[in-house]
């Protein structure tokens, strides 16, 4: 009996040792970082102490940015799901021969690096880009239209990266879906709307959720598109993180604001579980 209770923790020990040792571990040292000192002179030395935390507390600077990240992240999420649900619908609905052909096209931005296809937005944004060009020659516009470096060109980047997610995300709760279902529905005397808002959209939820996660998350811990389509206001709190650890080597504040970060994150998390349930994003990648 004890063999066949040790079996599936000797299989799992391999993922469970690699999760520990490159998620985990690192995670307890930003922590510890945290509460550790900096001297004036840049060392960093080992200490336990709160001085960090009440540094970002103490300017509203900081928390700014937090809550700007919050909301450039339901910005997204709410986008992505509007965006999103339509391709997914109709994937589930269609049975055209080129469904294989078209679900690669939306796979396809991941064969990409982020980095090249966050850049990109400056050869369309931008006052030389493609969309200016056009514009300009059609002779719309006297003057390029200044596109980049602001709050809607970030959104435009997130949603480049991260669309993808809920379009897949959304596409297995639906392709869960018994179709037969909707067919019951319409031969009670259901229309196609009816049958869509009452059967289809309530089964679909669990992806959604499951989206609308991991959009939130993912766009909280990014920080490519800020830093290089946003303006000098469109930091977003990963930027800082970016700013302390790399640029200025403060790696106790920099640690300090990943740890506030991590904890509304988790915070996020337990209460989606709380109230949703994290086993509805299971089912979906289930399906």
């Amino acid at each position: 009996m004890k063999q066949k209770a040790l079996r599936p923790w000797l299989l799992l020990s391999p993922s469970l040792t690699a999760v520990f040792l490159m998620l985990v571990v690192p995670v307890c040292f930003v922590v510890v970082y945290s509460f550790w000192l900096r001297s004036p002179v840049g060392q960093d030395i080992p200490a336990f102490q709160f001085g960090n935390y009440q540094k970002f507390f103490a300017d509203f600077f900081y928390p700014s940015l937090l809550i700007r990240t919050i909301r450039v992240a339901l910005e997204t999420v709410l986008l992505c799901v509007v965006m999103g649900y339509i391709p997914a619908y109709f994937f589930y609905k269609t049975e055209s021969k080129y469904k294989p052909f078209l679900m690669i096209l939306v796979m396809l931005p991941f064969w990409i690096s982020f980095i090249i296809r966050t850049l990109s937005w400056i050869n369309i944004l931008g006052d030389s880009g493609l969309i200016n060009h056009v514009l300009l020659s059609i002779g719309l516009i006297d003057s390029p239209l200044s596109m980049l470096y602001n709050e809607g060109a970030v959104l435009m980047g997130l949603l480049q990266y991260l669309l993808p997610f809920m379009i897949l995300n959304i596409y297995v709760s639906l392709d869960g879906i018994d179709k037969s279902l909707t067919e019951a529905a319409k031969s009670l005397g259901c229309t196609e709307w009816q049958a869509f808002k009452e059967i289809t959209l309530p089964l679909s939820l669990p992806g959604v959720s499951a989206g609308c996660l991991l959009v939130f998350v993912l766009t909280c811990g990014t920080y490519l598109p800020p830093m290089i389509l946003g303006g000098p206001g469109n930091d977003m709190i990963a930027n800082m993180v970016f700013k302390r650890i790399i640029t200025t080597l403060d790696w106790p504040f920099g640690c300090a604001i990943s740890t506030i970060l991590l904890a509304l994150v988790g915070l996020i998390v337990f209460t989606y579980n709380k109230y949703m349930g994290i086993n509805q994003v299971f089912k979906s990648l289930g399906g």
